[in-house]
């Protein structure tokens, strides 16, 4: 069975978007059922964008909190070789990126670059709402790096797809 790390804004714009906790109840407890039984899992860094991050409302915190296994954000620091060939390439890519891009991409807590580096360590896919802007310079999307690595990354209506899953 295929295994799916989630970004953090599979929870950020589910909440705010498409699926909001109040209204799609159902969505939610499937979300809880697939972590519960493994089918999805996230890192540590996902899990401080969501926790400390201000700008999140505290529905979003306090359901993950009240709802996912203590067990479901993973640790990176396993990661690390694959981090590094991550910003390695992302650094090389001077002549495409933004200065400004770059940076951003690389900052020490941004999620990105370690989510990505999760998957390639672990053969996990990705899933998350961005989407491929291979000619832009000002931004480094997740589906860029995965791209590059070899990384599968699908959004969510794919991956509820691909387990077979309704509701």
């Amino acid at each position: 069975m295929n295994k799916y790390i989630v970004d953090s804004n599979f929870f950020i714009q589910a909440h705010r978007a498409y699926y909001p906790l109040d209204v799609v109840t159902s969505f939610w407890t499937k979300i809880q059922n697939l972590a519960i039984d493994g089918s999805i899992i996230s890192i540590d860094k996902v899990k401080k964008e969501i926790f400390e991050d201000s700008s999140h409302e505290d529905q979003l915190k306090e359901w993950c909190s009240n709802n996912l296994p203590d067990d479901f954000f993973f640790d990176t620091v396993n990661v690390l070789n694959n981090y590094i060939q991550i910003i390695t390439w992302v650094n090389s890519m001077s002549h495409h990126y933004a200065e400004r891009a770059i940076q951003e991409f690389l900052e020490t807590d941004l999620a990105d670059p370690w989510l990505v580096a999760f998957a390639m360590s672990n053969g996990f896919t990705i899933v998350t709402y961005e989407k491929s802007e291979p000619n832009r310079k000002s931004r480094v999307k997740i589906p860029e790096v995965c791209n590059h690595f070899n990384v599968k990354y699908i959004n969510t209506i794919e991956m509820l797809r691909e387990l077979n899953e309704n509701f």
